[in-house]
């Protein structure tokens, strides 16, 4: 008999975790220190320009914007993008743009640079929104072209104060995994995942029921791909090779899959919208 993901999830739910672990973690490590130099450069420019376009990953459109960031903006115009809509889960996204209308953005628009989604969008909005900036009329306004586009470097903030925010933040790719730890990161996917009632990973990955030990998960699906090693065991009669599951690789595939989709849409954010805290203090 094969189970739905609702009875899936039903199955496993009382095994899931209602927290997550952060004790122990250095998060400062995490992120490279150019941050704060970059930031400093994008002021410097912000002379240059009559309208700012920031761009940050639909799946946390909450987290880890550079809170640094808004600061430097002064009374310019301001369009949050917020990109790869395709790969979040947006039912939630009216709570969305209400909590960053608190922040005092009102204009957001999401799309899908892979398929042009909503991307025609953008330049009518800067239109208009540069149209009825009181710099609009300055004497140096460009006109061919009419649009100049001048790009910085990503900017986080200097600091992430909260582990969680830099637990999301590396999942959707801003830092190398390594620096994390690719099954750390796994393990945190795993949780979310389960947390929220999102179980296309038991379908795609041909499980038998939602698991919530990460090592597990990782053995099962190194298995399935056939990813696995060789290691020599130190016995009492001599070595013997053993073939155990390669879980740096598994841990890999698992990443690699909720990024590109395969595990279905994802909203990280969500106990933020759902004003509930879900990780354990360290």
């Amino acid at each position: 008999m094969q189970l739905t993901p609702r009875a899936l999830c039903a199955a496993g739910r009382a095994a899931f975790r209602e927290s997550f672990p952060v004790g122990g973690r250095d998060v400062a490590r995490w992120f490279p220190g150019h941050m704060a130099k970059g930031l400093r450069k994008m002021q410097s420019s912000l002379k240059l320009v009559d309208c700012i376009l920031e761009v940050h990953d639909a799946r946390i459109p909450l987290s880890g914007r550079n809170p640094l960031f808004q600061e430097t903006l002064g009374l310019k115009p301001h369009l949050l993008v917020l990109n790869k809509m395709d790969l979040a889960d947006l039912k939630e996204q009216q709570k969305i743009m209400q909590h960053l209308e608190r922040e005092g953005l009102k204009n957001v628009i999401f799309t899908n640079c892979v398929k042009d989604e909503n991307i025609k969008q953008i330049i009518p909005k800067v239109t208009e929104l540069v149209g009825s900036s009181c710099r609009y009329h300055r004497g140096e306004v460009c006109e061919r072209p009419l649009m100049f586009l001048l790009d910085t470097p990503g900017v986080l903030a200097p600091r992430i104060q909260n582990v969680e925010t830099g637990l999301k933040l590396a999942l959707c790719g801003t830092v190398l995994d390594h620096l994390v730890g690719e099954e750390t990161l796994a393990d945190y996917l795993l949780y979310t995942l389960n947390r929220h009632q999102l179980l296309g990973y038991v379908q795609h990955y041909g499980l038998g029921q939602a698991c919530d030990d990460i090592t597990s998960v990782l053995k099962q699906v190194a298995v399935r791909l056939r990813k696995t090693q060789k290691v020599k065991v130190l016995t009492g009669t001599g070595d013997v090779n053993v073939v155990q599951p390669n879980y740096p690789a598994a841990a890999r595939d698992f990443l690699r899959a909720f990024r590109s989709g395969a595990l279905g849409p994802v909203m990280l954010d969500r106990d933020i919208l759902q004003g509930v805290p879900s990780v354990e203090p360290p």
